[in-house]
Parts: structure tokens; sequence; C-alpha cells
């Protein structure tokens, strides 16, 4: 199993009570931190452009920006998206801004990308807020045109929601073929068959129900449209919520509610936090935690992303989570 970790970036209300100002270096000097250690093999931060459970005026930091900024200011790690949204940006764009994020990190951006969900940053940016089977639309097309423009250096398509007509896309990423595609999303008509076309990884639920479900009907549509289901790592996402006692796990996890509350009030602040951890698979003791994602690294999950909701403020976690965790579940 390989690693990955989220920077704090604003969108889960996860640098508040930072000066904005001071946020490119909280960021930095977390991703350096990672950077330096062998443990993880990347870095992500979300494409959202408000804040999450709910919008505020707080900062959120833009993605592609981030990406770049990482790119300059580390050297080995890998950098990913999870995910971009399709329809945020036109994919010829896109496919150059990647490929020149790759060129600038010597060949270590993750494309991440999804059809994308949240309703109120669609619509406020002018969006709007096409239906599911519109979204997904895109996500093909916009998908087939990175594949163009990443191995030819030029991308047509005249399709139902995109059209391109020779958008050159030079110099090509320094990753042959293009930066590894994340497919997000469990989608499992539409979603998982996108993911089973083109595909390096998926990204969905890592509930151990939910992740053998899933599985099985990816290997059905890889069967389908003629892949190799096993060809494709399967990754989730997981908020961690660490103590080396059950009492400390409730400490931060009161200390998460009262961080938040400030900004949407106690009830959606418990509500948020509550609804994020239940039984979830990284929130426990270090043994409790190994326990539950040796059962889901057992489905097949090869690859994890932590989320450490409290990382900008205090690395203890972090700390313990490589020196208990991680060892034993590599």
């Amino acid at each position: 199993m390989r690693f990955g970790i989220f920077i704090p970036q604003g969108w889960r209300l996860d640098l508040v009570g930072i000066d904005p100002q001071a946020h490119w270096s909280a960021m930095r000097e977390l991703a350096q931190r990672a950077d330096a250690s062998e443990i993880w093999d990347s870095l992500w931060v979300y494409d959202h452009l408000h804040t999450f459970p709910v919008p505020t005026e707080e900062a959120t930091h833009e993605a592609w920006t981030l990406m770049a900024a990482f790119a300059a200011s580390t050297s080995r790690i890998k950098l990913g998206q999870m995910c971009t949204a399709m329809q945020y940006r036109n994919p010829a764009y896109l496919a150059k801004v990647a490929a020149t994020t790759d060129l600038i990190s010597g060949g270590r951006v993750q494309m991440g990308i999804g059809a994308g969900w949240y309703e109120h940053e669609w619509r406020a940016y002018g969006y709007g807020f096409p239906p599911a089977r519109e979204r997904l639309g895109r996500l093909d097309e916009g998908v087939r045109i990175f594949r163009q423009a990443w191995t030819q250096g030029k991308a047509t398509l005249d399709g139902k929601y995109y059209r391109v007509d020779g958008a050159i896309v030079r110099p090509l990423p320094a990753q042959a073929g293009g930066p590894p595609l994340w497919i997000a999303g469990g989608g499992e008509k539409v979603t998982l068959r996108i993911a089973a076309k083109y595909a390096d990884y998926t990204n969905f639920t890592g509930d151990p129900e939910g992740f053998a479900r899933k599985s099985a009907l990816l290997r059905e549509h890889c069967a389908a449209v003629g892949t190799d289901f096993d060809a494709i790592t399967r990754s989730s996402d997981f908020d961690v919520v660490i103590g080396a006692t059950e009492a400390e796990v409730r400490d931060r996890l009161r200390a998460w509610i009262d961080r938040l509350a400030p900004h949407i009030g106690v009830d959606k602040a418990t509500e948020y936090v509550t609804g994020m951890t239940k039984g979830a698979a990284a929130v426990g003791t270090p043994e409790q935690i190994v326990e539950k994602l040796t059962e889901v690294k057992e489905l097949g999950l090869g690859y994890a992303i932590f989320n450490f909701p409290e990382s900008a403020y205090d690395t203890s976690g972090i700390e313990l989570f490589e020196r208990e965790v991680v060892a034993a579940l590599r």
C-alpha cells in the first residue's frame, strides 16, 4: 500500500485562525515536511472554490495554482488534486496547465479528475449545475481531449459538450503519455465505466462493504470495455483522528468541533465532524486504525490518501500515524 497526504488549503476550514498572509508558508512547510519523508508518496489538495460543509467567507485556495507552487517548492513527492472538476476549466486549457505544471515538477503531477458535485460553488461562479448525465458526459469527453493533447501535442474533438479544433498543447508533459489519470467517484453505471476505460487509478469509498461492491462493479466494467482490472490501482480517502488512547481521540474530536464552531455554529460543526468520523476507518488508536485499514487493504486497496484536520496547527497526529500505523500497514 502507498500513502498520500492532504495539505490544508482552507476548503474544509482547516486554515481558520491563521492570518491569510501566512497561509502559503503553512501549506509550504507541510508540503516540504511530506516531501522530506519517504513515507508519503504524494500530496493532495481539493479542487473547490467555497468552503465546506457550508460556504463561508474563509479562505479556499485554488487547486492548480497550488499545484504549480508545490511543483516549484518540492523535489520528490507526487502532486495531486482530489479531484479536479472537469467543467471548471476548458479541458484543452487544463491539459496545457497540467503539462506546464508537470514540467515544473519534473514529472510528478497526478491528474485527479471527476464530474464535480458542490452545487453552491457551481452556481456562484456561473457554471450553472447541469444534470449528472451532462457532467459525466463532459468528464468522458474531457479525458479524451487530455489523452490526445498529452500524446500528440494537439487535440481535436467535435463532441456533444466540448469542441476543440487543433488545440496545440506544447511542450508535452514530462511524463510520457501525460500525468496518470485518477478517475474519482463511485457512480456505478457511468463513472466506474469511465474509470474502466481510462483510469490508472480510481478513488471511491473506503468503507469495506462499499469498497468491495465498487471493486466488483469496476471489474465488470473492465471486462465489458476490454481493459485490465488488475492494472488499475484502487484508492480511497480517509479523515484521520488518531490518539494514543481513546480519551485522546475524543479530545481531538472535540478540538476539531471547537475550531469549526465559531465559523459554522456548534450544531453544524458537531453534525459535520460526527458524520465524517463515526465508524470511520482512520479514527481511533493506532491499533484500531491498523485493524480497520487492514480489512480494506485485503479487499484490494492499493493507495490510501489521508487528511489530518488539525495539521496546520499540530503535527503530532501525523507523527503518531507515521510511527505506528504506516509501519504496520507496510
